[in-house]
C-alpha cells in the first residue's frame, strides 16, 4: 500500500520503584507517529521513529491506529482513540488529512512519517513559529507513585490538558496476514493508553497517579517501562501546540 489518505467519520474521543527517581525532561520536539501493522508503507516510518527516539531532545511516540484492520490483520497494538486523535488533529488544522504513516510534530504540523528530513524540517519550523515546549515539566517516581509537576506559565498560554501515557519501549510483532504478511517488525515507544491527569490553567500544579494504576485490562504493568507526559493546549477534541513534555523510565 502506497502513501494514501483516508477520510472517515469517527467519534472522538512493578510495584514501588526504588530508589526515588526524578526527571526534568525538556525535549525540543514531540513526534507522534500514526502507524499501522496493516499498512505496507508504515515499516519505513516505524524505522525512522526508532532513529528519532535515539535523540534525547526528541520525544518520539508510536500511536497505532485500527482503521486498516479490515485489510485482513488486526493491529495488535492499536487503540481506537489514536484514530480519534489523528482525526482531531486534522479537524483542528482544517485540512482533514488522515493517513498512515503520518507524523505530527509538536501538535501543529504533519508530514509523511517515513520522510526523516521532512520531520526534522517540521521540527525546526515549529520551533520558529509556534514556540512549542516552553514549559518545563518534571516527573518524579517514588514510593509506588508517579508525580508530575507543571510550573507557572511565563507566557500567554494558560489553558491546557495534562496527559500521561504508559509506554512500552520496544515491541516486536510477527504479522501473519494482510499487506505486511510474513514480516517481523519492531515498534518503538508504543503508547498503550492515555490517562488524563487534569487541566492546567497557567498556575503551578502537581498531579499524581499510582504506578499500579498505569495498567488496565489491555496492558499489564510488566509491559510498561516508561511514562511520557504531555501538556497540550486546547482540548482532546481540538488539540493544539505542545506546551511541555517529559518522559521517565519506571525501572
Amino acid at each position: 500500500m502506497n502513501y494514501r489518505h483516508i477520510a472517515f467519520s469517527a467519534a472522538l474521543v512493578c510495584s514501588a520503584v526504588i530508589p526515588p527517581l526524578a526527571f526534568a525532561g525538556e525535549p525540543k520536539a514531540v513526534v507522534e507517529l500514526f502507524t499501522s501493522q496493516g499498512c505496507s508503507s508504515c515499516p519505513a516510518a516505524d524505522k525512522v521513529l526508532g532513529e528519532l527516539a535515539r535523540d534525547p531532545s526528541v520525544l518520539a511516540l508510536s500511536l497505532a491506529v485500527d482503521y486498516w484492520d479490515y485489510l485482513g490483520w488486526k493491529d495488535t497494538l492499536a487503540l481506537h482513540g489514536h484514530a480519534n486523535r489523528e482525526r482531531a488533529y486534522a479537524e483542528a488544522r482544517g485540512d482533514r488529512e488522515v493517513y498512515t504513516p503520518q507524523a505530527v510534530i509538536d501538535g501543529v504540523a504533519h508530514v509523511l512519517g517515513s520522510d526523516k528530513a521532512a520531520i526534522e524540517n517540521a521540527i525546526a519550523v515549529a520551533r520558529r513559529t509556534a514556540e512549542p515546549l516552553t514549559l518545563p515539566v518534571k516527573i518524579t517516581i517514588d514510593d509506588g507513585k508517579v508525580t508530575v509537576q507543571v510550573p507557572d506559565s511565563k507566557d500567554e498560554h494558560n489553558n491546557a490538558e495534562v496527559w500521561l501515557c504508559p509506554v512500552t519501549g520496544k515491541v516486536t510483532v510477527t504479522i501473519n496476514r494482510g499487506e505486511n504478511n510474513g514480516k517481523t517488525l519492531t515498534y518503538t515507544n508504543v503508547v498503550r493508553r492515555w490517562v488524563k491527569l487534569g487541566d492546567w490553567d497557567g498556575k503551578a500544579q502537581t498531579f499524581s497517579i499510582a504506578v499500579a494504576d498505569l495498567a488496565n485490562a489491555n496492558v499489564a504493568l510488566k509491559d510498561i517501562d516508561q511514562v511520557s507526559v504531555l501538556v497540550q493546549s486546547g482540548f482532546a477534541t481540538k488539540p493544539g501546540v505542545m506546551l511541555g513534555a517529559a518522559t521517565a523510565s519506571l525501572h
